[in-house]
């Protein structure tokens, strides 16, 4: 198979919700696997991280943001405050929620945003999120809501808020959000049958992060 040169394109049949969970690793590689194949394909993604501010085993560049920057079609943002919520390592629960809040505010900007334009049309690959998108990842806002940093109707609204032809990818949380069995088309579970940190390996770059 040869590669072609990426030009605007509009998807056809886009407009579904996806969600991603699971107590395994993955699920975000799984939602970058899809923007990266969305963005091959010449459409226009935007990639919005709820919580993943940092910590001390991970480097603040991943290497999913150089990618990102390189690759036309793919813009992204990082809301996340440094540390984790309620792993007391420092920072406070409340600035977590504070950022948790702001990320969601930044989504629906994004959401009315996308409705301004054509999904059906092709957007131009360079540019702001605000001038639309065919596809939004919203890295980790499961785990937001799991841990009551967000509620379950937080993220029920900006579904029922999202254009009709754009795809909405959610991702994060161990716990199965059952709150979406009517709201998503797909429901997929990462799960867990080994881990390289139960056996003392930290996270490693090119990998983890």
């Amino acid at each position: 198979m040869t590669a072609h040169p990426i030009e605007p394109s509009a998807p056809e049949e886009f407009g579904l919700v996806q969600a991603w969970w699971g107590n395994g690793k993955g699920k975000t590689t799984a939602a970058l696997g899809l923007a990266f194949r969305a963005a091959g394909h010449g459409y226009r993604v935007h990639v919005l991280q709820f919580l993943k501010g940092g910590t001390e085993s991970v480097e603040d560049v991943r290497g999913e943001y150089n990618a990102m920057a390189m690759m036309p079609g793919i813009t992204y943002e990082n809301t996340g405050h440094y540390g984790w919520h309620g792993f007391l390592d420092g920072t406070a629960d409340d600035e977590h929620e504070a950022k948790a809040r702001g990320a969601l505010a930044r989504a629906r900007e994004l959401l009315e945003s996308a409705r301004t334009v054509s999904l059906s049309e092709p957007l131009a690959l360079e540019g702001p999120p605000e001038d639309g998108m065919h596809m939004l990842v919203l890295d980790e806002v499961l785990y937001a809501v799991d841990r009551d940093l967000l509620s379950p109707e937080d993220l029920l609204e900006l579904i029922d808020d999202k254009p009709e032809n754009l795809e909405l990818i959610c991702t994060g949380s161990h716990n199965r959000p059952n709150y979406l069995t009517e709201h998503a088309e797909l429901i997929s579970q990462v799960k867990k049958e080994k881990h390289p940190l139960e056996g003392g390996y930290p996270a490693r770059k090119g990998t983890e992060f």
